[in-house]
């Protein structure tokens, strides 16, 4: 067998020229960009979406008397509420006023330390 022989045979094997695969060939091309964007949904924007909601509960749940941590790292227990803002106090006369967006998490007293 030689060259041109082998040649003849792999054209004779390909598939003919045309829309010989009709829709499924085109099902099958897409098919892994399908599936890319589903793990990408399931890895990146699910997770971020349940995080986003979380957050959202946490602001919401707010109340006087809870000691939360800003985003910045101040620490201080609610005084004030209303529907953009919270009042903390930081010192024994000290009270600053920040966007509720501004808190970070609420922290659990666990200990016997000043409340």
């Amino acid at each position: 067998m030689n060259l041109a022989h082998a040649a003849d045979i792999a054209y004779a094997a390909a598939a003919p020229p045309g829309n010989a695969g009709g829709p499924a060939a085109y099902f099958n091309m897409l098919l892994p960009f399908i599936a890319m964007a589903a793990i990408f949904y399931f890895i990146v924007m699910r997770p971020q979406q349940r995080q986003k909601a979380d957050r959202e509960r946490m602001l919401n749940a707010l109340k006087k008397g809870d000691r939360v941590v800003t985003t910045s790292g101040m620490h201080g227990t609610v005084t004030q509420l209303n529907e953009h803002t919270v009042t903390l106090r930081v010192g024994d006369q000290v009270k600053l006023e920040f966007d509720r967006s501004a808190v970070g998490r609420i922290v659990e007293v666990t200990s016997d330390r000043d409340a």
